[in-house]
């Protein structure tokens, strides 16, 4: 159900860590980040992932980086992942349609994302950082990925300053379901289990513009 929910551009939350029903949503307006040019790595970004001591991992921790997700933090005391939310896409992650990516100092989870595959379409689900920037560290590691395993459509679901600063942009719901249903009908490659970051991200990196980057 969850599956047919998603191709059909239907999402489920949570009110609260406590709630003990699901609520689905099918926003009028829908926010993508470009898997193309448009995304936008900021120059001081440019230089964290350049030298970071932080290491990626792509599905080694799927349900420490959803209670990760969880954690209140300023701003947002208050989350919408509850238990059957961690069960249900802990379930996804075992059929294969869903995905979490990873930050590590040592062998400590400093950040992470984690979101659901289908066809050659992910939607983004939720992000966390413990330490500065270990979010977005792992938000362009996953764009990496998607461009180079023919990925059409990164949904973030809604928009905030964070995504906008990276080029996410808004559509109407129409719009949203006619890139929708060309990405969930083409196949994209599977995701490697060691794939090589430095490659993938520096593919990433050489199509920012000097004007691009701030």
């Amino acid at each position: 159900m969850l599956i047919q929910a998603y191709a059909q551009g239907i999402f489920p939350m949570a009110e609260s860590a406590q709630a003990t029903r699901l609520h689905w949503f099918d926003p009028p307006v829908r926010a993508l980040l470009p898997l193309d040019a448009r995304f936008h790595v900021s120059h001081r970004l440019v230089r964290t992932l350049r030298h970071t001591p932080f290491k990626v991992t792509i599905n080694r921790a799927f349900q420490e980086v959803v209670r990760g997700c969880a954690e209140p933090k300023k701003g947002r005391e208050k989350t919408w992942i509850n238990a059957e939310i961690l069960s249900l896409y802990t379930a996804l992650y075992y059929r294969g349609n869903a995905h979490s990516i990873e930050v590590w100092n040592g062998s400590e989870l400093v950040g992470g994302l984690y979101g659901v595959s289908l066809g050659s379409a992910f939607f983004g689900e939720s992000m966390f950082s413990r330490e500065r920037d270990a979010s977005k560290i792992a938000l362009v590691h996953l764009v990496a990925l998607l461009r180079a395993y023919d990925y059409k459509l990164l949904d973030t679901q809604f928009q905030t300053t964070h995504l906008e600063g990276f080029g996410a942009f808004e559509v109407v719901r129409s719009i949203y379901l006619s890139f929708l249903k060309d990405a969930i009908n083409t196949r994209a490659k599977i995701f490697p289990c060691y794939p090589n970051w430095d490659h993938l991200v520096g593919d990433v990196l050489s199509l920012q513009p000097m004007t691009q980057i701030s």
